[in-house]
């Protein structure tokens, strides 16, 4: 599979909210809190606000990133566009642009927290889930470039 990465679309919304609805339906430890529709609404407001990168196959969207400014808000992928390579590029295109990451892992999300730390992210901080809208555990996890200083 070869994609094509791109800045989403407005039209992009559809998918990309039903690429995360999709993630939240088949994994049974996250609550159901919202439904397709208003996760695709979520979307489109991701992708107004310009954080949205498309990993475009062939003209479909097959995953995305979600980038406010150093945080990375969302990375999602099909089902069938997992283990490809393809959320290491979304991933390194981030690291492209930035010198520091960072981003909130589910702890259940066993796979998500394989690959960050094998992708140079490593845990700063957990939390019993109080903060989030999921009311799940999590992991902040960061990432810095190589070579930077902390002077």
């Amino acid at each position: 599979m070869t994609v094509t990465l791109r800045p989403a679309r407005s039209t992009d919304a559809g998918t990309t909210g039903t690429i995360l609805h999709g993630f939240a339906q088949e994994n049974d430890w996250m609550p159901n809190l919202h439904t397709c529709a208003e996760t695709i609404a979520f979307c489109g407001y991701m992708i107004d606000q310009g954080w949205v990168t498309v990993a475009d196959d062939d003209g479909d969207v097959v995953g995305f990133l979600a980038l406010k400014g150093s945080e990375i808000h969302s990375l999602y992928l099909t089902s069938s566009a997992r283990r490809k390579g393809i959320g290491r590029q979304l991933l390194n295109l981030a690291k492209s642009q930035h010198s520091e990451l960072s981003l909130f892992a589910f702890q259940a999300n066993e796979p998500a927290l394989r690959f960050y730390r094998q992708n140079g992210f490593v845990e700063i901080a957990r939390s019993d889930g109080a903060d989030n809208d999921e009311n799940l555990p999590d992991i902040k996890f960061a990432w810095r470039k190589e070579g930077l200083n902390d002077g």
